[in-house]
């Protein structure tokens, strides 16, 4: 017998697409309410079930329906915009309530057999929810809508003080009790209260407090950015600020509790001898080690400045020049004191190596948490910048190791590159150190007194990732990296930099 032909079965369309467009809306709002929730897109598929590429096809469909970002990267994960917050209750109500039609069970008689659906049906007629006050308020405790409404009424002028808290209780209030991250104007203006002396300690406390437990994001850290680059520009005076220029800013702000030497200050010298204008600036902390790098800057010839004058004289005369934060930002400075009390890595830190205190080409940046080397560039391109060399590194430092994997994430031009440098060699043994001060020991590498091949190949690998980094100089790294070791070779037949060549005593403890 032949089999009966089945007729295709077309899509549905014209009356029935407003129903498929509602499955499709629910299985989208199904999808943020556990990105609210987990604000972690490969926690949230965990949950779902889905795979992780589907839930960012689902999150971009929603950021094109609804026309707002919705969460934006931090140092710790995704954070709800506030629009994004504003929808969370309903979103979330939606979500319970799909799970509670799926989770109710049939309904039966007392009896046990089934109701009879013909008049077991609830009554057609609605009555008003049961009146009753919020359960999780205390006596005369106000809702957060309320809280919320009474700081948006506070002036722009405002004392200080006030405008301070009414940053802070955002953070924590707004949207159910969640939050929502600064703009860029709100932590430009809460920092720039901070740096003034106008904050009380609570406040500061507080504020970076909320930024740590939230994560930053990258309009939050720019607005931090701004506010300290206003703040160094007052320390060094408007005029000469603008006039100072360079063509590599190199922070190099490390832990003090840091031994490693830092080869990098011999890379920056190689990059001076190229040609390169390189303005460093940084610290090793607030405490008994904090000179630690102007100590180092002075033994190899190295100008400390302390003015945009010194420094632009440095400049022009050296190719190199060092400023030390607690001349260059002294409140800044002293906020990374607070460390000691806290305990714990706030924005402050992840500030200072964008500050730019001079018209720089481009920066370089040495991140260890992946998250962070975003974050870091997606608040350059709100700052404006059209260049940036973010380096993968096991320290917060531009120090190139040649002997692993290393990625690169850039701005060239205002876009963003990522290159992946495969390892240049094999890792050489760890050179015996003779007798005398580390101090001595590093200084004598770059004499040529001491060969250690290791600490050679990091220093020249680190003068060509600077190389590689300023734009027009380099095509490739394999180009910087030819360009690096010629100079290296000719380093000492090169104009010399005349600096302290003594070592004081107690030096030893450096590294």
């Amino acid at each position: 017998m032949a089999k009966e032909e089945k007729t295709p079965v077309s899509p549905p369309s014209g009356p029935e697409t407003p129903a498929l467009e509602s499955l499709t809306k629910g299985r989208l709002l199904v999808a943020l309410n556990a990105l609210l929730s987990r604000r972690n897109v490969t926690k949230a598929a965990h949950d779902l079930g889905v795979q992780t590429s589907a839930l960012s096809r689902m999150l971009a469909q929603l950021r094109e329906e609804l026309g707002d970002p919705l969460f934006v990267r931090s140092g710790r994960g995704l954070v709800p915009t506030p629009f994004a917050e504003s929808l969370r209750p309903r979103v979330h109500a939606v979500a319970k309530e799909l799970e509670a039609i799926f989770a109710t069970p049939a309904p039966v008689s007392h009896s046990g057999a089934p109701f009879d659906t013909r008049w077991n049906v609830p009554s057609q007629f609605k009555a008003a929810p049961l009146a009753v006050r919020p359960a999780h308020l205390l006596d005369g405790e106000p809702s957060h809508h309320e809280v919320v409404r009474k700081l948006e009424q506070v002036a722009d002028d405002a004392p200080p003080q006030k405008r301070l808290a009414r940053h802070i209780g955002m953070m924590g209030i707004a949207g159910g009790g969640n939050g929502r991250p600064l703009t860029i104007e709100e932590a430009e203006e809460a920092l720039d209260i901070i740096l003034a002396g106008q904050a009380d300690p609570v406040q500061i406390g507080a504020l970076l407090g909320m930024m740590r437990l939230r994560g930053t994001t990258a309009a939050e850290l720019a607005g931090v950015v701004r506010a300290v680059q206003r703040h160094t520009r007052m320390v060094l005076g408007t005029p000469a600020q603008t006039s100072l220029t360079a063509d590599l800013d190199w922070p190099c702000y490390t832990s003090p509790h840091n031994t490693a030497p830092p080869w990098f200050f011999h890379a920056a010298r190689l990059v001076a001898q190229a040609g390169v204008t390189v303005l460093m600036h940084g610290s090793t902390g607030s405490g008994a080690v904090a000179g630690r790098y102007e100590v180092i800057a002075k033994a190899v010839g190295i100008p400390v400045c302390t003015t945009a004058v010194e420094c632009a004289q440095a400049l022009a005369t050296r190719n190199i020049a060092y400023m030390p934060l607690v001349t260059l930002a002294p409140q800044v400075y002293r906020l990374l004191g607070l460390h000691g009390l806290l305990e714990v890595r706030s924005l402050i830190f992840e500030s200072l190596p964008m500050i730019r205190p001079a018209n720089s080409k481009t920066s370089l940046l040495g991140v260890t948490k992946p998250s962070y080397k975003e974050l870091h560039r997606d608040t350059a391109m709100l700052l404006g910048w059209s260049d940036l060399s973010i380096l993968g590194s096991v320290r917060d430092i531009a120090q190139f190791s040649p002997f692993r994997l290393t990625s690169l994430h850039q701005l060239i031009d205002g876009k963003p590159r990522d290159v992946l440098i495969p390892a240049l060699m094999a890792e050489p043994p760890v050179a015996p150190r003779p007798r005398g001060t580390p101090l001595e020991y590093w200084e004598a590498v770059w004499t040529g007194a001491m060969r250690d091949a290791r600490a050679e190949q990091i220093i020249v690998s680190t003068a060509a990732f600077a190389l590689f980094a300023i734009p027009g100089r380099a095509a490739t790294f394999d180009a910087a990296l030819e360009q690096a070791r010629g100079v290296w070779k000719d380093r000492l037949t090169a104009p010399t930099q005349h600096g302290v060549s003594s070592v004081e005593d107690g030096r030893e403890r450096l590294f």
